[in-house]
């Protein structure tokens, strides 16, 4: 028995009703329950600029530097990085929060690379 045969008897013993086999074009969001735990960085990226490193000395407190985003467009919603839709920036309370616009097929395995 090598150490991937104890690793799937540990998410067997995890969460025995979870289908380790799944279809690879289907999104993977049922997770066992021990990477359910598992905390991610969720991300709005509101846009970039590309700008040279004289103007970035050039920036003081009352720079404004144009991004590559619409004003009012939705943004990039990023886990750990990874771009996986796009979302709103929303008053909840407060604080801002994000209202989610659109949702790509969350592939879990990517989320890691």
């Amino acid at each position: 028995m090598n150490d991937l045969d104890n690793m799937d008897g540990l998410l067997d013993a995890v969460d025995p009703g979870t289908d380790i086999v799944a279809d690879a074009r289907a999104p993977r969001r049922d997770l066992p329950a021990l990477m359910r735990k598992i905390s991610v960085t969720l991300t709005l990226e509101v846009g970039e600029a590309r700008i040279s490193l004289h103007e970035l000395a050039q920036l003081q407190a009352d720079s404004v530097v144009e991004l590559d985003t619409l004003a009012g467009a939705p943004l990039t919603l990023k886990v750990n990085g990874t771009p996986i839709g796009r979302a709103e920036v929303v008053v909840s309370g407060d604080s801002h929060a994000l209202k989610i616009v659109e949702i790509d097929g969350l592939d879990l395995d990517q989320l890691g690379a």
